[in-house]
């Protein structure tokens, strides 16, 4: 199943993003830290690099994800021209206090009073852009939700004395390449609803977990799943958490949705769909395919 999400204002939001990014220093790009790549967009990329805008890549939700992994991936970004990347989580006020300083580091000719420093957030939806702009502002200005494309709109809000921050709708980009990136969005909730199939994505999960997190499945579910596919391990956390058909048969939707809560809340633990080396591998097979 190939996944595709582009509603209809993403179009005009893109291009109000253009625009706005001629008058902006920074950009501030917001990524799930447990996908740092299959969550960036590449229409972002290249709108900053078109402009030659300097990036600050937050990898969001680092809380959820696997430390050692994002590890890897920070110095991954650390080799790339213009790029800065932080981990922290967009909850927590003490990390995103670094942000502006950082934002800062990045446009040294901005440190003027008589030239504000313009920083903009952008990023694909659902990763924690408006759950950023809130803590910056210490206020809720921006409406939060636990689902994607909520934010339509730029708005702009100063952000101190000389510093203005804009916040712009979650984007995706009209193709997504990859399957995989589609799966692994889906399953971290950047994709709406009605664009997947919940058992599908809950399967595609269930695979990359008994390949790479088998301790971590054993642990919540109390399950033994040596040897397990995927489609054995949802029916049997069907079987564990009581999930029955009113004729009896296994509920394998609610055992999907079960997973997929747990992975998306951190309950299972901390999860990193990707890592440096996973998403190298992925790209050469793509490439020789």
């Amino acid at each position: 199943m190939s996944i595709q999400w582009f509603p209809g204002h993403m179009a005009s939001a893109r291009k109000k993003a253009a625009e706005t990014m001629a008058n902006t220093d920074v950009v501030i790009e917001v990524v799930d830290a447990r996908l740092p790549e299959a969550s960036t967009n590449p229409l972002v990329r290249a709108l900053r690099e078109h402009r030659q805008r300097p990036c600050l890549k937050v990898l969001n939700k680092a809380d959820l994800a696997d430390p050692e992994v994002t590890a890897r991936w920070l110095q991954h970004y650390a080799g790339q021209p213009g790029v800065k990347a932080v981990a922290l989580s967009c909850k927590q006020l003490r990390d995103v206090a670094r942000v502006p300083a950082l934002c800062q580091a990045l446009a040294p000719h901005r440190s003027e009073n008589i030239k504000p420093l313009r920083m903009m957030i952008m990023g694909i939806p659902n990763v924690g852009k408006s759950t950023l702009m809130n803590a910056l502002l210490k206020r809720r200005v921006a409406k939060v939700a636990d689902e994607p494309a909520v934010t339509k709109t730029q708005q702009v809000m100063d952000l101190g004395p000389r510093m203005t921050i804009t916040d712009t709708p979650g984007l995706l980009w009209p193709k997504i390449d990859h399957d995989s990136d589609g799966f692994m969005l889906a399953a971290s909730h950047a994709i709406g609803t009605n664009a997947v199939n919940d058992e599908e994505i809950a399967l595609f999960l269930a695979d990359l977990l008994l390949a790479r997190y088998p301790d971590l499945l054993s642990a919540r579910y109390s399950i033994a799943v040596a040897g397990m596919s995927g489609e054995r391990l949802i029916e049997a956390i069907a079987e564990r958490r009581g999930c029955r058909l009113r004729g009896g048969g296994l509920d394998l939707e609610k055992a999907s949705l079960i997973l997929l809560h747990d992975y998306r809340t951190g309950a299972l633990g901390r999860i990193s769909l990707e890592s440096p080396q996973t998403r190298a591998e992925m790209l050469r097979a793509s490439a020789g395919a």
